[in-house]
């Protein structure tokens, strides 16, 4: 134990052994928190429109009013007419444009269909969907409001939304729990990856070999480091986006940490894998990226798995970050324990197995 303890000492010292290495470990994960957690949003705020109002009556005035007190939206012009409405929209200067026609009071008054045209830019077609979803839910308050005044009839079927675990729909909630799980990995993987090819490019691995130490104290020396320095970051990140960005954590500690314990030794044996391939330390950083991208974007941290291809979802069961994205939003926002989440625990722990005895085999061939 006290060998192992020593080994584990000098890795600590490697990597902690210049301000700059400590900076580089704590500062950008949690400048890439704040940076993702306040971009990476689907929801929209002051969504530029124009108006072109030709009723002369008063509800083409509220219907305009209630679009222009709305918090999502912002007025920025009002046209007599649709003929500089298509300028403005291709200049971008408007997302989306309201057309009142001259008869919409007399036929609501008359309780005849009174059609209301919104023109919208589609060329990003997820902007576009969103801010078409605010602007439908708008009308049909008004139209509800309408029929309760007027005493004219509403349609039989009316939707009564309720939103489980996110009642906002606020993206936020989305998008940072899976934020936690992809600067660990990154981290993890940052270090593990550098590991072993950093002292074999300094010479010192083949005098590591010939010591006392067994393969797997060696293994296990390279691997602690990155799982303190890893939980260290899950801690931190998870702490910010609870108590800064107010993102509720409902489900056990004892489930996160466990699902981020299984997540970090997978994540370890991987980048040591990386690390024993690689003859340098520049191909163990183009290692690590060439990893990294495919798994962030196969893990569901962004789209569903369910909508990417049959053949696709089944190379997403050998990425970890795939059952972490799981566990992260079970336990954040659902309320999950350690057992409702044992179908995503022990694919970690296969994955953990398998990926360090591999590491441990290719150092060993390596070394050879």
């Amino acid at each position: 134990m006290a060998r192992l303890l020593a080994l584990i000492r000098k890795e600590f010292l490697a990597l902690l052994r210049d301000k700059a290495s400590r900076m580089v470990l704590v500062g950008p994960p949690l400048i890439q928190l704040l940076v993702f957690s306040y971009a990476a949003t689907f929801d929209l705020a002051n969504i530029p429109f124009v108006v072109i109002n030709e009723d002369p009556g008063f509800a083409g005035r509220q219907v305009v009013a209630r679009f222009a007190g709305a918090p999502a939206f912002r007025l920025v012009a009002s046209l007599p007419s649709t003929e500089g409405m298509a300028a403005l929209i291709d200049a971008r200067t408007a997302l989306l444009a309201i057309h009142v026609d001259r008869d919409f009071t007399r036929n609501l008054l008359t309780h005849r269909p009174a059609p209301l045209q919104i023109v919208i830019d589609g060329r990003n077609s997820n902007t576009a969907a969103v801010a078409l979803s605010y602007a439908s839910n708008i009308v049909l308050d008004y139209d509800a409001e309408w029929a309760a005044m007027h005493g004219g009839t509403r349609a039989a079927a009316t939707l009564d939304v309720r939103a489980w675990y996110n009642p906002n729909l606020l993206s936020r909630w989305f998008v940072v729990p899976g934020i936690v799980g992809l600067l660990t990995f990154v981290v993890t993987i940052l270090v593990s990856g550098l590991s072993v090819v950093r002292e074999r490019e300094s010479g010192t691995f083949d005098q590591l070999l010939v010591t006392p130490y067994r393969p797997w104290e060696i293994l296990l020396g390279k691997a602690v480091p990155g799982l303190v320095i890893g939980a260290g970051e899950a801690t931190l990140i998870a702490v910010v986006a609870v108590f800064w960005f107010g993102v509720p954590l409902l489900g056990s500690l004892l489930a996160l940490a466990l699902g981020l314990l299984l997540f970090l030794v997978s994540a370890i044996g991987i980048g040591l894998m990386i690390s024993s391939l690689a003859a340098t330390q520049q191909q163990g950083l183009l290692g690590a990226f060439l990893f990294l991208v495919p798994a962030i974007i196969l893990s569901g941290f962004a789209t569903p798995i369910a909508n990417m291809p049959e053949a696709v979802q089944y190379v997403t069961y050998l990425n970890p970050m795939r059952y972490l994205m799981v566990i992260l939003r079970g336990t954040f926002l659902e309320g999950d324990g350690v057992a409702d989440l044992l179908g995503q625990y022990w694919p970690l722990a296969l994955l953990g197995a398998a990926s360090m005895t591999a590491a441990a085999r290719l150092a060993r061939r390596r070394s050879e």
